[in-house]
């Protein structure tokens, strides 16, 4: 439904949209905010507690909790963009040697075809559903079945699905 309005309308229109955002989400609010301090506090002292400082305390071991941060004082945005160029001047620039510009290169036929344009790499599995992760999750076990291969053990782990992470983890 299209709705038009008015300028003279448009307070009372935004006050209706409030209104049903408010109480679309109410549900939500309530099932996700956790309990109320009046729900805490029974909790507290059916467990024998008065404060959830004290409840804490008596729960977690000393050694395992995060110690209290020092962190500098509060800068203004102008003060945080000052410090940050400060740390920015002190960067070097060097003549990067890598790459040298893009060379184009020649894929054999038989690649392009059989891997970078075959679609089995993303609709190996569910040809109704395209979706790329089969096509990863083969590469990963082509993957793991030529480590076997070349190594000669019986196991090869490739546990990570995403290629960034992979790519960290190879480092």
């Amino acid at each position: 439904m299209l709705f038009c309005v008015a300028p003279r309308e448009w307070r009372f229109f935004a006050f209706f949209i409030e209104d049903f955002v408010v109480s679309a989400h109410a549900p939500f609010v309530s099932r996700h905010i956790g309990p109320s301090p009046a729900e805490q506090e029974k909790m507290l002292k059916l467990l024998g507690f008065s404060r959830l400082d004290d409840f804490v305390d008596a729960v977690v071991p000393q050694d395992i909790r995060r110690k209290e941060m020092r962190l500098p004082a509060p800068l203004s945005e102008r003060e945080a963009l000052a410090a940050l160029q400060k740390i920015a001047n002190k960067n070097q620039v060097f003549r990067s040697l890598i790459g040298q510009g893009y060379y184009g290169t020649v894929v054999p036929p038989v690649i392009l075809r059989n891997v970078l344009e075959n679609p089995a790499w993303y609709t190996s599995y569910t040809p109704y559903q395209p979706e790329i992760s089969q096509g990863r999750l083969e590469a990963l076990l082509n993957f793991q079945t030529m480590v076997c291969d070349l190594t000669g053990m019986e196991i090869a782990n490739a546990s990570l699905l995403d290629e960034a992470t992979a790519a960290a983890e190879a480092m």
